[in-house]
């Protein structure tokens, strides 16, 4: 039996939509805080990228014109970055995220349907990832509460500055 656990804090999304009309740049200090907050989860990310996963993925791929792989380690441990997405068509506020096109589809290969390169990784539950979302979940308690007492810190600060 899993559970799934959701920490939702009421009004985030608008206050850190409304920093930088309170001050230039408080938007981007959240967001360098968070990620400091974030780091243990971050490392724990980059840590599992160690090898390419198979000698195919280290050679040039491209598909409509658009180049995926060489999947290069260090450009798979460069590209975990944590996100700030405060629109109203996010689906999360905060989350750490592969920006590294190669990694990324070594992540989530055969992840919403079956085909020959996710079969060759092995097997994915739906909705899940291969190295990203299993560490971000070892390093959850570490970080939840520092993230939670910053977005409280950013919801009245606003709050303050803008009664």
């Amino acid at each position: 039996m899993t559970a799934d656990t959701t920490i939702q804090v009421v009004g985030v999304r608008d206050a850190i939509s409304s920093l930088n009309k309170i001050e230039p740049g408080l938007r981007k200090q959240f967001t360098a805080d968070a990620t400091r907050i974030a780091q243990p989860a971050i490392q724990e990310v980059q840590k599992g990228y160690t090898m390419v996963p198979l000698s195919g993925m280290a050679r040039a791929w491209e598909k409509a014109n658009k180049k995926i792989f060489p999947f290069s380690v260090s450009k798979a441990i460069s590209g975990v970055k944590l996100k700030v997405d405060a629109s109203r068509e996010a689906t999360s506020l905060i989350y750490i995220t592969q920006t590294n096109v190669a990694a990324a589809v070594f992540e989530a290969a055969g992840r919403k349907n079956q085909n020959s390169l996710g079969d060759s990784l092995g097997q994915l539950r739906p909705n899940h990832t291969r190295i990203l979302g299993p560490a971000v979940f070892r390093k959850r308690r570490e970080i939840e509460r520092e993230l939670l007492r910053a977005t409280n810190e950013v919801k009245a600060r606003v709050e303050r500055e803008l009664s």
